[in-house]
């Protein structure tokens, strides 16, 4: 059990240290997983032993129409990310890796799969400036926007911390966000494998076809 617990202190910890890569602040959310006895805080990607319920989350889509994330995932397998469109390095390195590796899947796979970026900054990050910038990246991808407290609080239920968009010393606004990809489970609809910003194209591109069918990487 002590084994257990020292895996999920650093796992989290490593975590918060991915929030300078868009800021700097301390990691406040509670992790609300087990993690295997064997998990590595410098491993691209951990299998939880106790994985996470999907967020319940109704937020506003691209076009602008209402998005309920459990009901419209409901038995695909879909990775969720947290993250902004004026991220200067890791957001957009991470949703280009997951394009790239969804693309080596076969086209039947890759219409299951369901790629969510949720805001962080949803001041600037309009459903328009949404589609536009996940244009550029995979069309295919959802992007969802809204009120900033919710997307907080549903964060918040994957042990990911996000602070409200400020300035830092220089007069730039930047988002502090953790920098996990959940996959969730087509066939229970929980998250069960965490990624960490150390996650290359390789990585999502040998896991993504178990993930596709539930299984564990």
């Amino acid at each position: 059990m002590r084994k257990k617990t020292y895996a999920v202190a650093a796992l989290f910890a490593a975590a918060a240290l991915t929030l300078s890569a868009c800021g700097s602040g301390d990691d406040s959310g509670r992790p609300v997983a087990d993690v295997s006895v064997d998990a590595g805080a410098n491993k691209p990607a951990t299998v939880l032993d106790k994985p996470f319920e999907k967020p319940d989350l109704v937020l506003t889509d691209t076009s602008g129409k209402k998005f309920d994330l459990r009901a419209q995932t409901k038995g695909r397998p879909t990775l969720v990310y947290f993250g902004y469109t004026h991220c200067p390095d890791v957001c957009p390195l991470t949703m280009n890796n997951l394009a790239v590796a969804k693309k080596q899947l076969p086209k039947t796979e890759q219409d299951k799969l369901r790629v969510v970026f949720v805001t962080t900054d949803p001041g600037r990050d309009t459903p328009a400036a949404l589609g536009t910038w996940l244009k550029g990246i995979d069309s295919d991808f959802i992007g969802l926007t809204g009120d900033f407290s919710t997307i907080q609080a549903g964060a918040r239920t994957l042990g990911i911390s996000i602070e409200p968009t400020s300035k830092d010393k220089n007069g730039k606004l930047v988002s502090v966000h953790g920098t996990q990809v959940i996959a969730f489970s087509p066939k229970t609809d929980a998250g069960y494998v965490l990624y960490g910003e150390n996650a290359t194209v390789d990585d999502y591109t040998k896991d993504l076809p178990k993930i596709v069918e539930g299984k564990n990487p």
